[in-house]
């Protein structure tokens, strides 16, 4: 492999405690033995469950990361969750505008960029997700509607908070039950842009630093082609890596192991 190479799954609204302590201790277990000079491994579980998670998870080995997180540390905002209550049960990460809560749930790019700079300010991992519509993709609009993703959510970030961001590409038409995978050829293309973009903002030796990974029906099939393309970073697998067996075989592929 070129470089480290970054491993991660968003379990969404799957996965009970139980499900979850258990995905975890398995994940841990049958990576251990993967130098982590190699490879970033991460989870991003439901609310419910981070507590347990944090606690189970070995951290030489695990990050652990909150689907979502307020932009304040306190006030009016039922049902909101804070980053100091994310702090307290020692999260590590935090994943700001997956594409369900962008299209799902209403986000805007204005909202993400608030997340974005609290999350940064309080220390934590920050991984801003960015990703067009098929109907974006169809108007041949895709890389315009990145770069302002990227350019608004990322307003008001300095290079001194930059060893904390990640950023990751997924394109809606590729998530879910009926997403259909983009070709590498695609993906590179992409990254090749949020890689321009962030030159762009932060200068070239910091614009380069920022690992970009891929998400968007990763699987056993397309992860290694997918891997061995220059400017993808890492990838964030969905339903693939719900089983940790399958996780375990999909990072040893990539790894060749």
């Amino acid at each position: 492999m070129k470089k480290k190479f970054y491993f991660g799954t968003n379990t969404k609204m799957y996965k009970t405690i139980k499900d979850t302590r258990a995905f975890v201790s398995e994940l841990q277990e049958l990576t251990k033995d993967i130098s982590r000079d190699d490879i970033t491994l991460f989870v991003i579980p439901s609310y419910t469950t981070l507590k347990d998670a944090n606690e189970l998870k070995n951290e030489d080995l695990l990050m652990i990361g909150a689907q979502n997180m307020g932009w304040e540390e306190q006030g009016q905002f039922t049902g909101e969750i804070s980053p100091l209550m994310l702090q307290e049960i020692g999260t590590d990460l935090i994943m700001v505008g997956h594409s369900e809560r962008r299209h799902v749930l209403g986000e805007t790019d204005e909202q993400e960029n608030k997340k974005v700079i609290c999350a940064l300010n309080h220390n934590f991992t920050t991984l801003l997700c960015v990703g067009e519509t098929e109907e974006q993709k169809e108007y041949g609009i895709s890389e315009e509607i990145i770069r302002i993703q990227l350019k608004k959510g990322l307003y008001g970030v300095t290079k001194e908070m930059l060893d904390k961001l990640w950023i990751a590409y997924e394109p809606v038409w590729a998530i879910g039950v009926n997403g259909k995978p983009a070709t590498k050829e695609y993906a590179e293309q992409i990254h090749i842009v949020i890689r321009e973009t962030l030159v762009e903002f932060f200068g070239e030796e910091a614009g380069e630093q920022i690992p970009i990974l891929y998400g968007g029906s990763v699987n056993r099939e397309n992860a290694v082609p997918l891997s061995r393309m220059e400017h993808i970073d890492g990838l964030f697998i969905g339903r693939s890596a719900w089983q940790a067996d399958n996780f375990n075989a999909i990072i040893r592929d990539v790894l060749g192991l």
